[in-house]
């Protein structure tokens, strides 16, 4: 055998795209520099633009001046907010918002999420420009790296605040637990108790989808008000209850359906054995736990909000990180559990199911 023959020339769709399919550096430019328009996004929601707009379509000027803007930019950052498909102009010039804008970044709409849009601006963008060290490191970029309090002492710390992140955690979960109520048996089931309940989204759908389910949230007692408030506005109050606690400190109340949502990835690896421990024992023979939230794909290669979001965990906390459907329905099977399952939701979020 020749030389040749023993090393043959790789085939061309190894090496990349073909030349007339080759975009060059540009999808690697807007990657890089995708920052760009995330900070302008996210100034836009800290101005409070999209409330401004809830009334009507305004001119630059009108607009500018409302906002307190300066002249030289304000065109060119309205222009790309117009650009990245979260404002609308008229043929007259006008600016006006989207159909999403106008849903989800009024401040005075139920749906709102600018909370954690807010939230996004305030802490995580500053936090995020050290994940090379994180990732050096291991450690968490937030306030704890200079000996300040943890995310959740931030938060619960400050009503308004608080009340800001449990609003934007509505919305943001809003079609997953529409979906959990839709499509999980309730039917079998006569209680529920979601731990870690924040304004109580899940707990509402599932008592207006299924009227003989009773039972409530599960969460500290700073969010207990809100909880109340947020149940009695869709008049739930007789069959929904708040249940004040701390689940490190205490046992989880009794239901036959249990739910974990955007909880088990705050934590380290034993903690979360831990918490699914303390579910198991809460729920009888037969019950349901349901853990639900941007739920990995067992390739770990098309889920890339649930990936992010890991690495944003490991800039917010010691040891949390997100995890697989594979790797929670081993868990669950660990603490017990007989039958597993998952399912997807909406979006990147998928619910995993464990049967006691």
């Amino acid at each position: 055998m020749s030389d040749t023959q023993a090393t043959p020339v790789p085939p061309r769709a190894r090496a990349g795209p073909p030349p007339d399919q080759d975009q060059g550096p540009a999808p690697l430019l807007a990657l890089g520099l995708a920052f760009w328009g995330s900070r302008t996004f996210l100034s836009a929601v800290e101005l409070g633009l999209f409330t401004e707009l809830a009334a009507g379509p305004l001119t630059l000027e009108e607009l500018r001046e409302r906002l307190g803007l300066h002249p030289r930019g304000a065109r060119d950052f309205f222009d790309a907010l117009v650009a990245l498909g979260v404002l609308a102009r008229d043929q007259d010039g006008r600016y006006a918002n989207t159909p999403a804008t106008a849903a989800y970044l009024d401040r005075g709409k139920p749906a709102y999420v600018g909370g954690l849009m807010e939230m996004a601006s305030a802490r995580l963008y500053g936090f995020w420009g050290d994940l090379t060290e994180g990732l050096r490191t291991g450690l968490p970029q937030n306030e704890l790296k200079r000996g300040g309090p943890g995310l959740f002492e931030v938060m619960y710390s400050d009503p308004e605040v608080l009340r800001g992140f449990l609003r934007a955690m509505t919305g943001v979960s809003m079609g997953a637990v529409r979906e959990i109520a839709r499509r999980f048996p309730f039917d079998r089931y006569h209680s529920f108790v979601d731990v870690g309940c924040a304004e109580g989204s899940l707990s509402v759908q599932v008592s207006l989808a299924h009227p003989h389910v009773t039972g409530g949230g599960f969460d500290l007692p700073e969010v207990g008000p809100m909880f109340d408030a947020y149940v009695a506005e869709h008049g739930l109050a007789d069959r929904l209850r708040f249940h004040p606690g701390d689940f490190w400190r205490d046992p989880l109340p009794a239901a036959d359906v249990l739910a974990l949502g955007h909880v088990l990835h705050d934590w380290d690896l034993d903690e979360k054995r831990q918490l699914l421990a303390k579910a198991y024992a809460a729920l009888p023979d037969g019950g349901a736990l349901i853990v639900h939230e941007a739920i990995i794909d067992d390739d770990r290669s098309r889920n890339a909000f649930g990936l992010l979001m890991s690495l944003n965990m490991l800039l917010e906390s010691p040891g949390g990180f997100d995890f697989t459907g594979a790797d929670c329905q081993r868990w669950m099977r660990e603490a017990g559990f007989r039958e597993t399952r998952v399912e997807a939701l909406v979006g990147p979020d998928s619910m995993v199911v464990g049967i006691k």
